[in-house]
């Protein structure tokens, strides 16, 4: 089912710079969606850019280079919101907050930072609750729950899951209400719907669509990786962390060391050193080191537009994902 688009006051377009969620923006373009209404937001999971993000580098889990400035330049005209967990990612696992671990939800879009909800439960220690809802998807729910703006009007939810990507995406519906909509309440009503426009697309589909708009693939797709979610994603194979240990090395024996301070293993049937020992570096990324130094960069794109498209080094890979 594809929504009447020009029915909502609101669509909302989770976007990290990956191919799924660009996918989603270009198909609302391509289905003439109101540019007006479209807000793109941008989650941080390592909450940098948040004022309160000090950590350095090393302390990072996800793509440096897949920040919202890719977001910014692929839509211009539509609003772009980046939201952060403060302090991000490694307050949770680490422990670095002595009462509550994961930090408020702040989101950022007209110019200042505004809390969105108030502080969700703690998170088990390293490496139980990396990969998290309450780091990632919960976010996006507290910021629809907390502003009134999203009240007594129709809300559009879109989201890049595809069914090919696992058996339990698969079971995902393309079109319901999402987890935040009150429509029925007797109080604080909320129209949210939650469209999945990709969900029947096959990954060559995906490609198809940003080669026609002339979206260059994001830089680690050009280095090698299938997959544009944290760099060291739990769901990686032996060669992503063999090539994350050559490309990132001071980030890589961080974690290392954090697996031998707690006892614990980011995988659960052996650590990172022997995981890395098993795989083979991306030859894309040895073969270009401008590729890994944009990997590693966090500096602002002009654009995201390319004359020159071809698919990239990870396009048709496997670089592990979600179960």
């Amino acid at each position: 089912m594809s929504p009447d688009l020009a029915s909502y006051d609101r669509i909302i377009v989770a976007v990290s710079g990956g191919k799924d969620g660009t996918a989603c923006l270009l198909a609302l373009l391509e289905a003439s969606a109101p540019v007006e209404r479209i807000e793109l937001w941008h989650h941080e999971v390592d909450g940098q850019g948040h004022p309160s993000w000090t950590g350095p580098p090393q302390a990072r889990m996800s793509q440096p280079s897949r920040g919202i400035s890719a977001c910014r330049s692929t839509a211009p005209g539509a609003r772009v919101a980046s939201s952060a967990k403060c302090c991000g990612t490694m307050r949770p696992q680490l422990r670095l907050s002595s009462k509550r671990l994961t930090g408020p939800s702040e989101q950022e879009g007209r110019g200042q930072w505004e809390r969105v909800c108030a502080f969700p439960r703690s998170r088990p220690v390293y490496p139980c609750g990396w990969c998290s809802a309450s780091l990632k998807i919960d976010v996006a729910d507290r910021a629809l729950r907390g502003q009134d703006r999203f009240l007594n009007c129709r809300t559009l939810v879109v989201t890049g899951e595809r069914a090919e990507e696992s058996p339990a995406r698969a079971r995902y519906a393309a079109f319901e209400p999402h987890r935040t909509d009150t429509r029925n309440g007797t109080r604080r009503r909320r129209h949210v719907d939650h469209w999945r426009p990709v969900h029947a697309w096959v990954e060559a589909e995906v490609w198809a669509i940003l080669k026609r708009w002339r979206v260059m693939p994001a830089y680690p797709y050009q280095a090698g990786f299938s997959r544009l979610s944290c760099a060291f994603c739990i769901f990686g194979n032996a060669d992503q962390f063999a090539t994350l240990k050559w490309m990132d090395a001071n980030r890589f024996a961080k974690l290392v060391r954090y697996e031998k301070n707690f006892g614990c293993t980011l995988k659960r049937a052996r650590g990172l050193d022997e995981l890395s020992s098993e795989g083979t570096v991306y030859q894309a990324a040895r073969s270009r080191p401008d590729l890994v130094a944009a990997c590693l960069s966090d500096g602002a794109l002009q654009t995201v537009l390319t004359e020159d498209w071809t698919h990239p080094a990870g396009a048709f890979g496997t670089g592990g994902g979600p179960v």
